[in-house]
């Protein structure tokens, strides 16, 4: 689920390219395995629509998964035709459009705000990169009182694209920021996106000559019919950490319904399916003993329009106050996130 002006460069793209969005520079691909928009600040998957005919060919695709009849419109979680996503892009928003406000198009399994902040600000959706620290726990801050930027310097970076390996299948990226982001720290991020799964891996290689504790988070946000309706399974029995109580304890009981505000840190490393009532979404995590669920209800970012607020639930995969990373010299750590059909 995109603005508009991005599901129209997606559209005029064949096989690859770069174009500026928004102010930015973003690397497109819509191709036989479907479509993927990536932003450079940041380094930030903003858009994954795998082709439902590429999966019924392997013979990986549900028949419930089949493209949507014309004149009726997908749900944020399904998976249309080429021939489909064009009408919708062109004819069917998802949303109406406020004042100064893009129509979001549905499609795709990540959502993106209709009101992206201006540069430097960041992109609220997609999958942003939040390291070397996330939130406030602040290990690997370098500034003198660990005033560093919320969530990171990462997502507000410059990252250059290394390499782009093409296959039949589909295709991997490879990327690092333009400039030194910690003086111990060297972060890369591997994307593979393919007719079947998003997988996006950071990978962080201790550089320098002393221990470093480190916290962070793929902050993927998830496209959804109505977040209020929502169900996230494999968290039952999972302890967790309750944000908006203080960080209260509790013990999750039976499967996590979303029927407001949540703001969670559970101590879990299960795979999680995410449920909206129309389709299902697996995510698995990798290096990761922390899920993170978050869903702002009504008290919503200045960035993200009332009617887009509802559309969107983050289930992230992250290293977090219960379970920090610590890295010595030469070590390597891998934190991932896999998307796949449910």
């Amino acid at each position: 689920m995109i603005p508009a002006s991005l599901r129209t460069l997606l559209d005029e793209t064949r096989g690859q390219r770069r174009a500026e969005w928004q102010g930015r520079q973003v690397w497109l691909a819509n191709e036989a395995w479907g479509e993927l928009a990536l932003s450079l600040q940041g380094g930030q998957v903003l858009h994954f629509l795998p082709s439902p005919d590429a999966a019924t060919a392997e013979g990986s695709l549900p028949s419930s998964d089949a493209a949507t009849a014309e004149g009726s419109l997908p749900s944020p979680l399904s998976n249309a035709s080429e021939d489909t996503r064009t009408r919708v892009s062109a004819s069917r928003p998802s949303e109406s459009e406020g004042e100064g406000e893009e129509a979001l198009v549905a499609g795709g399994w990540l959502w993106v705000t209709p009101t992206p902040q201006a540069l430097p600000g960041t992109i609220r959706g997609g999958i942003p990169l939040c390291w070397p620290w996330f939130a406030d726990d602040h290990y690997a801050d370098e500034s003198e009182d660990r005033s560093g930027p919320f969530h990171g310097p990462a997502r507000l970076a410059g990252w250059r694209l290394d390499a782009v390996d093409e296959h039949e299948e589909g295709v991997e990226l490879h990327l690092s920021p333009e400039e030194r982001l910690h003086t111990q720290l060297a972060p890369r991020v591997v994307i593979q996106a393919n007719a079947r799964r998003l997988h996006v891996e950071l990978i962080t290689e201790h550089v320098g000559e002393t221990p470093v504790k480190i916290s962070g988070a793929l902050h993927s946000y998830l496209a959804v019919a109505d977040a209020r309706a929502c169900r996230l399974e494999g968290l039952v029995g999972a302890r967790y950490l309750d944000k908006l109580a203080g960080f209260a304890e509790g013990e999750q009981q039976g499967e996590l319904g979303v029927r407001g505000a949540v703001d969670r840190i559970y101590h879990s490393n299960a795979e999680l399916t995410l449920d909206d009532g129309q389709r299902r979404l697996r995510i698995a995590r990798q290096g990761s003993d922390s899920a993170v669920v978050w869903q702002p209800g009504d008290a919503l970012p200045e960035d993200t329009p009332a009617d887009a607020g509802r559309r969107f639930l983050c289930a992230e995969a992250a290293n977090t106050r219960l379970d920090p990373v610590w890295l010595v010299p030469g070590a390597q750590h891998l934190l991932g996130t896999t998307l796949s059909r449910g």
